[in-house]
């Protein structure tokens, strides 16, 4: 989505678009030479980091992939990494939010917990972006093409 905004009596134009969930605003005098902003969300419980964006991809990855190693593959993250992040998340939360498929066949889904969690995120971050949107473009307007 482009448009036209203002800062005092400058206009500059501004980009909206959607990268991996996140919002981008870009604003500037030229669409050539536009500041960049990005809002990211991180989610913590008691001063400890919980869901952030990359948690969230590798849960949508595995949720696709139905492998956490494909999942890890598809981020560019070793396994390893992978499985301590899905470890690290289902011992925060009280219900596993990825499990083994049955069957002993391999592979991991994402539980109905971890469905839920996903989807309250994206609420989250979906209400957060609303509600930042005006004052990201006045701050992208106010940045020089080079902060």
């Amino acid at each position: 989505m482009d448009g036209l905004a203002h800062y005092g009596k400058n206009p500059f134009q501004i980009r909206i678009f959607q990268v991996e969930g996140a919002i981008i605003i870009a604003a500037a005098g030229s669409m050539e030479n536009m500041t960049q902003m990005r809002l990211t969300l991180r989610l913590d419980a008691n001063g400890t980091p919980l869901l952030g964006h990359g948690k969230i991809r590798l849960l949508e990855q595995i949720g696709e992939t139905g492998s956490i190693s494909a999942a890890a593959r598809a981020m560019g993250m070793s396994y390893r990494r992978a499985w301590l992040l899905v470890e690290a998340m289902n011992t925060t939360f009280a219900r596993p939010l990825v499990s083994a498929r049955p069957g002993g066949g391999g592979g991991a889904g994402l539980s109905a917990e971890g469905e839920t969690v996903l989807r309250l995120y994206r609420e989250i971050e979906q209400a957060a972006h609303e509600a930042v949107q005006g004052p990201l473009e006045t701050l992208a307007g106010m940045c020089s093409s080079t902060p």
